[in-house]
């Protein structure tokens, strides 16, 4: 009996070593998956072996405008150069242009040219910006479908978003007063819009969006306000209208025709509301960066930005 209960107590513990050897072979185990994730993780943001062959991740930052555009082109060229991981953020052109400037990013997206003051700032800073234009965007004006306005004049634009013009009815529409949105003052977008439609291209004119203009945080910001506000009037990228705004046809002054924004009517200049789209670079691109950009305007790079609703650049024959 002694010597069966010795058997059995020895069964017992192999059964224990047993046991614990089973728990800690599931414990590695997971610890393994974890570790191959993490791996995993890693491979995927590699940095990008440049042709010097040198390793470096590309860091591309600003405009909203661009950034789903940015975020299409990254995701399509990983699939071509896997080992190339390129981080993109949104924020606004302007947040893009401060860290080219501060030199924490490799690539700044803008949906407006650099001013004069932030080419300064960055040459203080021992950054020369390279500018490189990567596509082209027709600024759609925007209301509610319901509205019976189609066409305003930029005169009338101007008018309107300064409250000099306050109700619909003096432009055609109903009588209802005119809820005036806007992108916020970061948005290349709303310097463009300052600039080119606000103060009509006018270098001495101070005009000034009106107090009553309510600043949107983004494109979704004015859709969502466009679709609930049958008075309301906004601004925004071509690629970002959507089938509950209707686009209002734009002419450059009484005598001019009134034109629709589109891919065709921004690419030959018909649309007078069209800008182009840039990237920064502090100095020459080289390495990745050339290899990236060059990419973007090349045919596949530029079928993208026709996918998304914007214009492409012309290609070369």
């Amino acid at each position: 009996m002694k010597r069966e209960k010795t058997k059995k107590g020895q069964a017992g513990m192999r059964n224990d070593n047993f046991q614990t050897l089973a728990i800690a072979c599931i414990i590695l185990s997971i610890a393994l998956i974890a570790l191959t994730g993490c791996g995993r993780v890693e491979e995927v943001n590699a940095a990008p072996p440049d042709s010097a062959g040198t390793e470096r991740a590309i860091q591309n930052k600003g405009s909203d405008t661009l950034v789903n555009l940015a975020l299409a082109w990254a995701e399509r060229y990983r699939e071509i150069e896997p080992p190339v991981s390129i981080a993109v953020t949104g924020g606004g052109s302007g947040t893009g242009i401060a860290s080219l400037i501060n030199g924490t990013v490799d690539i700044a997206n803008a949906s407006r040219t650099m001013k004069d003051d932030e080419i300064g700032e960055a040459q203080a800073n021992g950054i020369d910006p390279v500018e490189i234009t990567v596509a082209i965007d027709a600024l759609a004006i925007v209301v509610h479908p319901d509205n019976p306005v189609d066409k305003l004049t930029i005169d009338q634009l101007a008018d309107i978003f300064t409250g000099r013009i306050t109700n619909w009815q003096e432009v055609g529409g109903n009588n209802a007063p005119i809820i005036l949105l806007s992108r916020e003052t970061n948005s290349g977008t709303h310097v463009y819009f300052l600039e080119e439609v606000v103060r009509k291209g006018e270098k001495e004119n101070k005009d000034i969006f009106a107090p009553q203009t309510l600043l949107m945080p983004s494109s979704v910001g004015i859709t969502s306000e466009i679709q609930r506000n049958p008075n309301a009037i906004g601004y925004d990228g071509l690629g970002y209208v959507t089938e509950h705004e209707k686009m209002i046809a734009v002419a450059k002054d009484n005598a001019s025709p009134y034109v629709l924004p589109s891919v065709e009517t921004g690419a030959d200049g018909s649309y007078p509301i069209a800008r182009g789209l840039y990237m920064y670079t502090a100095g020459e691109p080289t390495g990745a960066i050339t290899d990236y950009i060059k990419w973007i305007r090349g045919p596949e790079g530029q079928q993208i930005v026709r996918e998304l609703g914007f214009v492409p650049l012309p290609q070369e024959q």
